[in-house]
């Protein structure tokens, strides 16, 4: 057996008045998409426990098949996990975000689009003078980065119980009451408020400042957390997997339960990926491994930005040149199965991630159809097949269906 999933990352949403009542995934042009829903079943699956945050983090682990309420320990360790960076028992891991904060608003929660390069500048600036005796500013894909606090080095003041606001939550809105919270929350406000000093008149600004790019004025930290254990995915469902993605969080994910790798060119987590690519990439990977996943970060980009034609764009991008071709891929074998599932809504109209149901379809060579015939939003919350606890719906793809 073949397996493919296929993950267009925060692409539900609600109906759009600009796209007639419609949502994204509906109001665009998805041929193989509802080719999948056609030839076999459509479900609707939760991957954000309320009781949890409402992000890729967690949604994305319960669509891997593993119960967030049992297996999550914060999203940064995940990331690490992506560098291969070993975490020890007193050790806390934190997301170290790049952002521009004009006036106590978040402008950017990219900042402007950092480049890797920039981000390493700043870093190491922020290294040199606040860094040390167990405290790591760890450069990683542009405005994503990393903070490591080594406890045995540095006595950790942390609990789980600490909170912050992930900043492409915020994007234009006040940040006065959603800087980090709890315990050792101090210790991070502070670290905070120091980058400004240092990055206020820092050369890579002032370049950037001079070509009309926004400066990168802080880091903001948040997802906070230690290393997770789970179990291998091999271990647990039975096939070997491999992850195409251009995302740290996905990468992380992929080592932590011992699927590969693969890295594609032009892969980029954001709009302009090379949608192509990744398609052409996840039908090679097929020939070696028992199962491929394709994680596309552009449905949810587009949605933090509130841009609703580069969310259709985004999905019918995937559809053209990701399911389209692994659908053509896993029909020349004979036996199948093919799952598409977003790990959580986006709203375009909040700009952020919410808890709530995504839309699932699952197509292969021994699953018998339902009696629908396309993919999106509202079919899903139409069928009688649901997963509350959405990391069940892995099982269920893997043996069940």
């Amino acid at each position: 057996m073949k397996y493919a999933i296929i993950i267009p990352d925060g692409a539900a949403d609600e109906p759009q008045e600009e796209l007639g009542g419609k949502t994204p995934i509906e109001a665009a042009h998805t041929p193989a998409m509802d080719a999948v829903a056609a030839r076999g079943r459509v479900a609707r699956a939760c991957h954000t426990p309320p009781e949890l945050p409402a992000g890729s983090e967690v949604g994305n682990m319960s669509l891997l098949g593993y119960d967030p309420l049992t297996n999550f320990t914060g999203r940064a360790p995940i990331e690490a996990a992506a560098q291969g960076i070993e975490l020890g028992s007193e050790d806390w891991a934190i997301r170290c975000n790049l952002v521009t904060i004009q006036d106590q608003t978040m402008r950017d929660f990219t900042a402007d689009h950092i480049s890797t390069e920039e981000a390493q500048e700043l870093l190491a600036t922020a290294q040199a003078e606040l860094g040390g005796d167990g405290l790591e500013f760890v450069p990683g894909v542009s405005y994503r980065n990393l903070l490591l606090w080594r406890g045995a080095q540095r006595a950790a003041p942390f609990t789980m119980d600490m909170r912050a606001t992930p900043p492409h939550d915020l994007t234009d809105k006040s940040i006065l009451h959603d800087f980090p919270r709890g315990p050792g929350s101090d210790e991070l406000n502070r670290l905070m408020a120091a980058t400004a000093e240092l990055f206020a008149e820092h050369p890579v600004n002032l370049r950037r400042l001079a070509v009309g790019k926004l400066p990168a004025t802080h880091v903001w930290l948040w997802g906070i957390g230690r290393a997770p254990k789970l179990q291998p995915f091999a271990e647990a469902f039975g096939p070997r997997g491999a992850i195409i993605t251009a995302v740290d969080l996905l990468r992380g994910l992929a080592s932590l339960i011992g699927w590969q790798r693969i890295e594609v060119p032009g892969a980029t987590g954001y709009t302009d990926t090379d949608y192509a690519a990744k398609g052409r990439y996840a039908v090679q990977a097929l020939q070696e491994q028992d199962l491929v996943c394709v994680h596309v970060e552009a449905p949810d980009e587009a949605s933090h930005e509130g841009d609703c034609a580069a969310k259709v764009r985004a999905i019918e991008e995937i559809d053209r040149h990701v399911v389209a071709p692994l659908l053509a891929a896993l029909e020349a074998t004979e036996d199948w199965r093919l799952m598409i599932c977003p790990d959580h809504p986006t709203f375009l109209r909040t700009k952020t991630h919410t808890h709530g149901a995504v839309p699932l379809a699952l197509a292969g060579s021994d699953i018998q159809p339902d009696a629908f015939d396309r993919y999106g939003d509202t079919h899903a919350a139409q069928t009688d097949l649901a997963f509350d606890a959405g990391w069940q719906a892995m099982r269920w793809f893997i043996q069940d269906a």
